[in-house]
């Protein structure tokens, strides 16, 4: 594959979305960019939300795991709808309830000050995290196939990437990204169809021969019931749940889009439709999997090994599509990589300037002038940190490193699960002063007991399923430093 054409199509991309955000930006001010001025339609938020919560990782490592995992990713996929239908019924209707722009300022009107600051801090540190660490995986795959080619250093087309999603971001803000997802998420899907439909060619597949081939496959398998093991039905399924819960409902970058919406009916019938289609998408994913494995085998292509001998599946799809595919589909699959990382790059860069602008500067005093002014500094000194992690990731170069700071991103999320549900279902007081010290203490007992599992119970190996045990250890926190006593109304509601 020719670099300069690639990059040709790089540029030609963010185009696109420059002149998105030109038209979209227009008589712009701080409630645009926070909330698009509550006037986004539904379905284009709902569409536009399949790129964000899914990565450039996901659009790599979902069709990577089938070979080991086959289709179990399926059962988490199931809990996301008992998780975004309790985001639906409970979170929503409490946040357009209390009118808020940051989700996080719930916290300061039931517990207090620290309890507040805790949840936002937790959210910058697992969303600065995560999204670095996104791109970062990204990025090395475009350096590999595109920069490394022309002489470009990962740290310089790092700056120049995260350059280009502020110089179409810093403006519109969520208005833009409503807009600029939705032609993300159309490239991303015509990426993985177009591949589906290319390999399915190369092996003389009929559309009833893809779906045959696909499910009589070694790969298809779908519900595990051995409870040792870590794609169990009800670990995977209820983990789908908790993981939907925390990182769309308790995020600040999810649920800005939903408060865009004109109203909570409205981002209800967003949030269902989102559902329903996530998992078709995921479906489309899981079958694109399954074809990069048999196609491998047909053709008799050896992949990419570690040095155990284990097939790599992150490397399995960037290396076919680079490697063995036409022409065509590996430029199919760097327009489909770059759509899917950088709509969840944008997002998450102006939801991260959103929390610490209302969570850590008093922005709702200040005025207009001053706002845009703090608004603009700080988006780019998000941006600057974003790199400076990127960067620092990529000399590390040491994947167990960057393995851990994943989990780590993980992990955060929680806390902000304890929080909300103590929040929600009880009418304690809890001693503010306190609760930094139960949301550090919850995630680090969580990681000793998942790390001693096997000895501790009988064979018993943690998956997604240490979010709910990190939520319960805040949560009994949270009870051990509470007292009964009455409320103020909005804490209530």
């Amino acid at each position: 594959m020719s670099s300069m054409f690639t990059i040709g199509l790089i540029i030609a991309y963010f185009f696109i979305l420059i002149v998105i955000s030109f038209i979209t930006s227009r008589n712009s001010d701080s409630e645009t960019f926070f909330l698009a001025n509550r006037q986004s339609p539904w379905y284009v938020v709902a569409f536009g939300m399949i790129g964000t919560s899914l990565s450039g990782v996901t659009f790599i490592s979902i069709p990577g795991m089938v070979a080991n995992a086959q289709f179990s990713y399926l059962q988490l996929v199931l809990g996301y709808l008992l998780g975004y239908l309790v985001i639906a019924t409970v979170l929503m209707p409490l946040y357009y309830k209390l009118n808020l722009v940051s989700i996080y300022t719930y916290l300061e009107q039931r517990f207090g000050y620290w309890s507040y600051k805790t949840g936002a801090a937790f959210f910058l540190l697992s969303r600065t995290l995560g999204a670095s660490i996104r791109l970062f995986l990204v990025a090395g795959v475009l350096q590999l196939a595109v920069f490394d080619d022309l002489g470009i250093p990962f740290s310089v087309s790092v700056i120049i990437t995260i350059l280009l999603i502020w110089v179409y971001t810093f403006r519109g803000g969520m208005k833009t990204i409503i807009w600029t997802d939705t032609f993300q998420t159309t490239a991303m899907l015509v990426a993985v169809v177009t591949s589906i439909i290319m390999i399915s060619d190369d092996l003389n597949l009929s559309f009833q021969g893809l779906v045959t081939t696909v499910t009589e496959s070694k790969y298809s398998q779908v519900f595990f019931w051995d409870f040792r093991d870590s794609k169990y039905f009800l670990k995977q399924f209820f983990s789908g749940a908790f993981i939907a819960i925390v990182m769309t409902g308790l995020d600040q970058d999810m649920m800005q889009k939903n408060l865009s919406c004109k109203n909570i009916g409205e981002a209800q019938k967003n949030m269902f439709w989102f559902s329903i289609i996530l998992v078709f998408v995921n479906m489309l994913f899981l079958s694109l999997g399954a074809l990069l494995y048999i196609y491998a085998e047909k053709m008799g292509i050896s992949l990419p090994i570690n040095d155990k001998g284990q097939i790599v599946g992150d490397d399995v799809f960037p290396f076919l599509a680079l490697n063995h595919f036409s022409y065509f589909l590996g430029v199919v699959f760097i327009l489909g990589i770059i759509a899917i990382t950088y709509a969840s790059a944008d997002s998450a860069l102006t939801a991260l300037t959103t929390s610490f602008c209302v969570d850590f500067l008093d922005f709702k005093n200040k005025e207009e002038k001053e706002k845009v002014r703090t608004r603009y500094v700080v988006h780019f000194g998000v941006s600057v940190v974003m790199v400076l992690v990127i960067i620092a990731f990529q000399i590390l170069n040491d994947q167990s490193v960057i393995n851990a700071v994943f989990k780590v991103a993980g992990y955060t999320y929680g806390p902000l699960l304890g929080l909300y549900t103590f929040g929600l279902y009880t009418k304690r007081v809890v001693r503010d002063k306190f609760v930094p010290a139960i949301c550090i203490m919850a995630p680090l007992l969580t990681y000793i007991i998942s790390d001693n599992s096997v000895e501790w119970f009988y064979g018993y190996v943690f998956g997604f399923e240490v979010l709910i045990l990190n939520g319960f250890l805040t949560f009994m926190g949270l009870l051990a430093i509470s007292r009964k006593a009455a409320l103020p109304e909005l804490a209530q509601q």
